[in-house]
């Protein structure tokens, strides 16, 4: 014989009794979001006030010791001033000046009848002083004269510039066959500098342009420019 179940609960307890288990689920699930709230912020709070303290008082004590034995080190002072002159050794060089360019000027505006014997150079006051001998006075006037009118450029679009804008006769005599001269010469600084850049930014080395007043020692290799090396080729 089939069993035969009766429901007696009215409709209105079933619903009251979804209700109670709604909010049961909503009571505990309220519960456990607060409660993960209450432990993340104990725990952000710990970190905060701890750990961080912590680490930032460590931090300070590693300072201190560190800072107490670098300072023990024998003359540590001298050693770091070192470390920074070697970091502004690239700005050094590019602010030296280049002196070995005057071993391509010259020749490319010494006439071939004029020697020289001394050569002094000032870069703080942009100053030549040269010494030598010519075979005439004509030559040494020839000499000034293409120095004056020499003039630079940087890069092939550069319009140019005066190398020497002032050449002085400093000192002149007369000896058997030849004479002696002695000239003041200032100079344009970017002929010895070592940052030269042109319009687009790039690095350029200055190039002379000489007047055609003379043949030169840069069109004649072989005829010598300085007296010295002359003398030395003589004693061997």
């Amino acid at each position: 014989m089939a069993n035969v179940q009766f429901n007696l609960l009215p409709d209105i307890k079933m619903t009251y009794v979804k209700a109670q288990r709604s909010k049961n689920l909503v009571v505990s699930v309220a519960f456990i979001v607060s409660a993960a709230a209450i432990a993340l912020f104990v725990i952000l709070f710990f970190s905060v006030n701890v750990v961080q303290k912590k680490q930032l008082s460590d931090a300070d004590k590693d300072i201190a010791r560190f800072t107490a034995e670098l300072k023990a080190i024998p003359n540590v002072e001298e050693a770091l001033t070192i470390q920074n002159q070697l970091t502004s050794l690239s700005t050094l060089h590019q602010s030296k000046h280049v002196a070995s360019r005057i071993f391509t000027y010259l020749p490319q505006v010494t006439p071939a009848n004029v020697t020289i014997s001394s050569l002094t150079i000032d870069f703080s006051t942009g100053i030549i002083n040269i010494e030598g001998t010519a075979d005439s006075q004509v030559s040494v006037n020839t000499f000034i004269d293409t120095m004056k009118f020499t003039t630079y450029k940087l890069g092939e679009t550069d319009s140019g510039k005066e190398a020497f804008p002032s050449v002085t006769e400093s000192s002149f005599g007369i000896n058997s066959g030849n004479v002696s001269y002695g000239l003041t010469v200032t100079y344009d600084t970017a002929l010895f500098a070592n940052d030269l850049l042109d319009a687009d930014g790039k690095a350029q080395i200055p190039t002379l342009v000489v007047p055609k007043l003379t043949t030169t020692h840069s069109q004649d290799p072989a005829n010598i420019l300085f007296k010295e090396e002359e003398k030395k080729k003589e004693q061997q």
